[in-house]
């Protein structure tokens, strides 16, 4: 194209003062503000004019682009005020994927949420006294309930997730202090967050022990001095170390930590209630053994194994716990009304054994038998309304996920989706940009829907979007 006729094209552009006197994009900047409309418009003739540079566009071309001109600044709009953060259909198998936001709320807590939200409440005020009380007492009530024993009492304060959990008891308890760990235990977490790093931000001093597959008692014991403050186990959350290994039980570090009167605290992750081998998984440690076996301090999650919202609990001693609710950081990291109310419901929901109604926990029960029949109905309607693509119902297995319980798996069903118009990776894209995304797995170059990571509600919802990718 010559410089001439891209000086042609250039004139054909309305200018922004214009655009804006159409009747429909004044409709547009009553809506959506006129600065936005402004910023819409101005991007959109930008757009032409570079496409012109780049000798893209023709004058038919660019005539009918103007035309659209007021519905395109429309849909910019849309786009720019639409929510970033929309639910997804998780259909990995990963039952607390971390990217997908873990834990699904039950509905009792997004019930209480509500409330508390939407209302003035007493978080901080203590009704039978008419003065100020304690967010504490909300939910430490209850953990009281699930955690004490016949011969100790614990004590329970929240802050916003494991990590400053944890940064905050090392900070509380050993700043300045030697912190003894096994060094199998110097776990790095997702994001990039490392034990060491976390005890260096708390002024804590590290101090290995053992070897990473072999530590033994005696390692504690010997590394213990003048300065020792702590001794810290380290659940390996997302890892395992198998063959010739060794690690004392919670009852030896407990033993020597009250010989030698230092506090033994321990950094479990997930955080478990409920007895996983009724879902059969075994090998993740449960908060309440901890408890029994004398650890002084538990720190673990509030949105993995536990199932309520994000949030790092802080379970123990009173007089430790009490030390570290009362260290300057803790107002620094603590968490808001919502996040009280939702765990509120999830610990209630435990306490009267309605397992069912905390969807993680609902989905680890699910029965193969279950998914098998879910599986192969909405492989038939997609067998008649769907020809072109070719669904198999196959045997897979989901994991937790979250860090929780690594190496194990639970049975699943999963739709295997063949497409003879798409590639797995337009397939995948294009249940992502459903409108209710779906996010999937790409194994041995199939496209896998796990079915226990969704809920039956949402079946109607993966038809709908498998046809809409096969017509």
């Amino acid at each position: 194209m010559t410089a001439a006729s891209k000086a042609e094209l250039f004139r054909l552009l309305p200018a922004i003062d214009e655009l804006l006197r159409c009747e429909e994009v004044q409709t547009l900047s009553q809506r959506f503000g006129h600065t936005a409309t402004v910023e819409a418009s101005r991007q959109l003739i930008d757009d032409l004019r570079r496409k012109i540079t780049d000798d893209s566009l023709d004058e038919a071309t660019v005539k009918a682009a103007i035309d659209r001109l007021p519905e395109a600044i429309e849909q910019r709009l849309q786009g720019s005020v639409a929510y970033s953060l929309r639910p997804v259909i998780n259909a990995t198998g990963v039952l607390l994927h971390t990217n997908l936001g873990r834990a699904p709320l039950s509905q009792a807590a997004l019930q209480h949420v509500t409330e508390i939200a939407q209302s003035y409440s007493n978080i901080e005020f203590d009704l039978s006294t008419g003065e100020r009380g304690k967010r504490d007492v909300h939910v430490s009530r209850l953990f009281a309930k699930l955690l004490n024993t016949d011969d100790r009492e614990v004590s329970t304060i929240v802050v916003n997730n494991n990590a400053a959990a944890v940064l905050l008891t090392l900070n509380a308890l050993a700043e300045d202090g030697d912190v003894i760990v096994s060094r199998g235990e110097l776990v790095e977490i997702g994001g990039s967050f490392r034990i060491p790093d976390v005890m260096a931000k708390s002024g804590a001093v590290l101090r290995e022990v053992g070897t990473t597959n072999r530590t033994r008692i005696s390692d504690y014991d010997r590394a213990i001095g003048e300065r020792t403050k702590l001794i810290l186990r380290v659940h390996r959350s997302n890892f395992q170390i198998v063959g010739f290994t060794e690690q004392p039980s919670l009852e030896e570090l407990v033993a020597l930590g009250r010989k030698h009167k230092i506090p033994v605290v321990e950094d479990l992750g997930s955080g478990e209630l409920f007895d996983l081998r009724q879902a059969r998984v075994s090998g993740e440690p449960m908060i309440s053994g901890s408890v029994r076996a004398g650890v002084n301090v538990v720190t673990y999650s509030g949105d993995k194994l536990l199932g309520g919202p994000q949030a790092g609990l802080i379970s123990g001693d009173a007089d430790l716990v009490a030390k570290i609710r009362s260290n300057p950081l803790f107002r620094a990291v603590r968490v808001d009304k919502m996040f009280y109310a939702a765990l509120e419901a999830t610990l209630l929901a435990y306490i009267r054994e309605d397992y069912d109604s905390i969807p993680t926990l609902r989905m680890m029960r699910v029965t193969e038998e279950d998914l098998q029949h879910r599986a192969e109905h909405i492989a038939r309607h997609l067998g008649i309304s769907s020809p072109h693509l070719e669904i198999d119902v196959v045997a897979t297995h989901s994991v937790l996920g979250g860090g929780s319980a690594p190496g194990a798996t639970l049975p699943s069903r999963a739709l295997a989706v063949h497409s003879g118009d798409l590639s797995p990776e337009e397939l995948m894209r294009g249940l992502r940009q459903y409108e209710m995304p779906i996010i999937a797995r790409l194994e041995d170059d199939r496209v896998l829907l796990d079915l226990r990571t969704v809920e039956p509600g949402l079946d109607a919802t993966i038809i709908a979007a498998l046809e809409s990718l096969s017509h």
